[in-house]
């Protein structure tokens, strides 16, 4: 993949530009930029995609540290999709769980995920405890 430089460090990400950016793309799911940052930092890892100084991809992986772990928050942004950039985000995430069960859920990327070695299974179910976010309900539907 040439193009944008791909980071973990979260000291390099401006949460607030990101937010913006997710909103425009339509990716939004209600978490102000500071529950967004820390998201980031507790999940396992958490990848970007950096334009300059622009955040243009990101993906976050969630892990119990023996075998089982979740791929969340897979976003493109739109003006960069069909570049590769998603799917290096993808596999510098999964990376960091060697050995372990990856699972996500997609409504409409089946085929991306598709591509990158993941394959459908029945059965998925979710939850929302409570009021999402502590705050909204509905809840908006998470990304």
């Amino acid at each position: 993949m040439t193009g944008p430089e791909l980071t973990a460090d979260l000291a390099r990400v401006d949460f607030h530009a990101l937010d913006a950016a997710l909103r425009e793309d339509g990716f939004h799911n209600g978490r102000t930029p500071a529950e967004l940052r820390r998201s980031c930092e507790n999940s396992r890892a958490a990848v970007f995609a950096l334009d300059g100084e622009r955040v243009v991809a990101m993906g976050r992986l969630l892990s119990d540290g023996v075998c089982n772990a979740y791929l969340v928050d897979v976003w493109t942004a739109a003006a960069h999709r069909h570049r590769g950039i998603g799917s290096e985000v993808v596999r510098r995430l999964v990376q960091a769980v060697p050995g372990q069960h990856v699972a996500l859920f997609t409504d409409d990327a089946g085929e991306f995920y598709g591509g990158l070695g993941f394959s459908p299974q029945e059965g998925g179910m979710s939850r929302v405890v409570g009021r999402w976010l502590g705050r909204f309900d509905p809840p908006p539907r998470p990304a």
